[in-house]
């Protein structure tokens, strides 16, 4: 295990939630993907964090529409039976043409509670 708590694990051993949203969320498929979120969920990304189904489906259906990109799902980690982190490569035109985030998540009762985005 990491300094983190995190360990490690197969891309395939994430959560059913977590791969849910994950393959929604890259053919935007928003309907399916904000199924995958408790309704009082919270969405951090680029510094911006959205509150509630609401504003994260205002969020999933804007989010990255100026750019054009490709994700593959390149590791997975497990804290605990509430904690993973899905790390994903995007490939594309926005600023820098390759980028690796982490997708942080927290459960809760099978669903996504808490989903922080970054390096």
């Amino acid at each position: 295990m990491s300094a983190t708590g995190l360990r490690p694990i197969p891309t395939a051993d994430l959560p059913e939630v977590v791969t849910r949203y994950l393959a929604a969320h890259r053919v935007r498929d928003t309907a399916t993907a904000i199924t995958a979120f408790t309704g009082d969920a919270v969405v951090t990304d680029e510094g911006a964090t959205r509150r509630g189904t609401a504003a994260i489906e205002e969020w999933l259906a804007t989010a990255a529409s100026e750019y054009t990109y490709t994700t593959e799902l390149t590791g997975a980690e497990r804290a605990d039976a509430r904690h993973y982190v899905a790390v994903q490569h995007l490939e594309g035109d926005f600023p820098g043409g390759t980028v690796d985030l982490r997708y942080r998540f927290t459960l809760r009762d099978g669903l996504i509670e808490r989903l922080e985005i970054g390096v």
